[in-house]
């Protein structure tokens, strides 16, 4: 099994409330920037995905807390694939500070024709590059 693709973050003052605690959408978007930047560790940087026409929205999301992260905390993005179907594709995450999860979670997928928006089976370009 291949190990989880790793990304660091630093939790910026725009991603905490008031009591310099981080929001709990940051996560969601910490978990993009984990799949983006796994997407590129593969040489599949998403931008080229959306210039070939397909786009690969999050039709579902789970997250689950563990602890806080606050202000100017460093975030480890654990990133792994977990599953690849025709009309699908799974990531997990894991956000880490140190060696404690403060938060795990997963998004699907499912391809998109940009040009139609109309939901499509994976490109066998896609899959290749995925698998």
């Amino acid at each position: 099994m291949e190990k989880p693709h790793r990304h660091v973050v630093r939790v910026r003052y725009a991603d905490t409330d008031a009591m310099g605690v981080a929001y709990n959408a940051a996560y969601l978007i910490w978990f993009e920037v984990g799949r983006t930047e796994w997407l590129r560790a593969r040489g599949l940087p998403y931008r080229e995905v959306e210039e070939r026409g397909v786009a690969l929205p999050v039709t579902e999301a789970t997250l689950r807390f563990r602890t806080g992260a606050r202000y100017d905390d460093q975030i480890e993005i654990e990133t792994e694939l977990a599953e690849v179907q025709s009309r699908r594709v799974v990531f997990t995450y894991r956000l880490l500070r140190g060696d404690r999860c403060i938060a795990e979670g997963s998004t699907i997928h499912f391809p998109v024709e940009i040009a139609t928006g109309k939901a499509v089976r994976m490109p066998p370009w896609l899959l290749e590059r995925l698998a």
